[in-house]
């Protein structure tokens, strides 16, 4: 019989990294259709803005200390590049896990906030340097494609 209580559900669902990309359809065409990350969604909206979301699998956070990130820049580059990113993570509650993260000590950036494409999302800026955040979808994907501006990109090549 055991002893141990049965473990959490994980209160993480998806790491998504989001990538601003100055050639949007190279860098679509890159991943999507070269690299061949499936597409999973697309959103647009007023003054040309475009994002299309590609699935990457099973995603994980690397925390490096800086002597491990100037190690790889070296290793992979030979100079230090690596640029500013923001990681987003999907979660049950992004109110609540919003008020934990900044009890923990991330700095508020945007309160929880309803997008346009139907999630409710909060920015901060977390430890690591990290601008992070978290999303807590409003709608089922099929739903959410109903909207206006919500689909999928096609690719370039047949």
């Amino acid at each position: 019989m055991s002893t141990h209580a049965d473990p959490q559900p994980p209160a993480v669902h998806q790491l998504r990294l989001v990538v601003e990309a100055e050639d949007y359809e190279a860098a679509l065409a890159f991943y999507r259709d070269v690299l061949g990350l499936p597409e999973q969604a697309a959103f647009s909206g007023g003054g040309g803005a475009r994002v299309t979301i590609l699935d990457a699998g099973r995603a994980t956070l690397e925390i490096a200390n800086p002597a491990q990130k100037e190690m790889i820049d070296e290793v992979e580059v030979g100079r230090q590049v690596a640029p500013k990113i923001r990681v987003a993570f999907e979660v049950d509650d992004a109110r609540g896990t919003t008020e934990r993260l900044v009890s923990a000590g991330a700095a508020e950036v945007a309160p929880p906030t309803v997008t346009p494409w139907e999630s409710l999302n909060a920015r901060l800026d977390a430890p690591a340097g990290l601008h992070i955040t978290v999303f807590q979808e409003l709608r089922t994907q099929d739903e959410r494609e109903s909207l206006d501006g919500f689909g999928k990109d096609r690719p370039a090549h047949p």
